[in-house]
């Protein structure tokens, strides 16, 4: 996956972008993240228990970090592990 999309990700949600994260969440080839960031964003403008939505919002920054952690610096956005 691309490392470009989960910077994105965490400055639109830093910056509070919630259109610019909704633009993401349709173009980024990650359906985990683009899962997140659907169930963060409906939680947001829908849920009346803030819990629910600091759930939410953990739920897609823990993923980013676990997403950025696993990616190599020196292939460019590739994962570090190999099927082949």
């Amino acid at each position: 996956m691309n490392k470009l999309d989960y910077d994105r990700a965490l400055y639109y949600t830093h910056r509070s972008e919630w259109d610019n994260l909704l633009i993401l969440m349709v173009r980024t080839k990650d359906q985990f993240l683009s899962k997140k960031i659907e169930q963060f964003l409906h939680a947001y403008n829908f849920e009346r228990d803030y819990t629910v939505i600091e759930t939410k919002l953990y739920n897609l920054l823990r993923y980013i970090d676990h997403a950025n952690e696993s990616l190599d610096p020196d292939t460019n956005g590739l994962p570090m592990y190999s099927l082949s």
